[in-house]
């Protein structure tokens, strides 16, 4: 069964008050799969050290309209042997309604990647069976804390150069990536991109 309100305005919501956001389009941008070492590398048994690292960035493309691009690496190795690397890069072009200033950026750092990454996920799931290998299932993400470690960066570097800290959720578009808080992720190295480890 269809549902035909799909990507359709509630008109309940703008009479509540509620932030409204619509999905234009979303689309696969890039992506790749290499397999390096195959065939040897499917005759791996034992459990593989996979590291996902994730990125979300956002760009105005009109008035009120923003893409929003949700970009996964994840690496497979056993030992020191890369069993595959996939990356992707998956977006979406999201219309705001009439919403508060203080709604802009929690809807497009957590709302939007949140909407595109199942879809994303399942790419990288039919890819890395494609190549050989037991489909990887990456758990849910947690797009709150990373939106949160997102603020915190913007605070610390306003702050750090000596100007007033932004207002609480007001994220820049172009702020660093964050990790998701889920799956025991850690931070991995000392730059703006973090990675997680299954």
């Amino acid at each position: 069964m269809t549902d035909q309100n799909a990507g359709q305005p509630d008109p309940t919501a703008a009479a509540s008050g509620q932030p409204m956001m619509l999905v234009n389009a979303q689309y696969l941008k890039d992506f790749s799969f290499e397999n390096p070492n195959a065939p040897q590398s499917l005759q791996q048994t034992g459990e593989p050290n996979i590291q996902i690292a994730i990125d979300v960035n956002v760009g105005q493309v009109a008035d009120k309209a923003f893409e929003v691009t949700l970009a996964m690496r994840a690496e497979g190795k056993a030992d020191e042997t890369t069993l595959f690397i996939v990356e992707i890069a998956y977006a979406g072009i999201f219309s705001l309604g009439e919403v508060q200033e203080e709604h802009t950026a929690p809807l497009l750092y957590i709302e939007a990647p949140r909407q595109l990454f199942p879809f994303a996920r399942a790419i990288i799931a039919d890819a890395v069976r494609d190549g050989g290998f037991p489909p990887l299932m990456i758990q849910p993400v947690d797009f709150v804390a990373i939106f949160q470690q997102r603020v915190a960066q913007a605070q610390a570097s306003q702050q750090a150069s000596g100007g007033d800290a932004p207002a609480p959720g007001a994220a820049p578009v172009a702020a660093p990536a964050a990790a998701p808080a889920t799956n025991g992720g850690e931070k991995k190295g000392g730059g703006d991109k973090f990675e997680f480890e299954l």
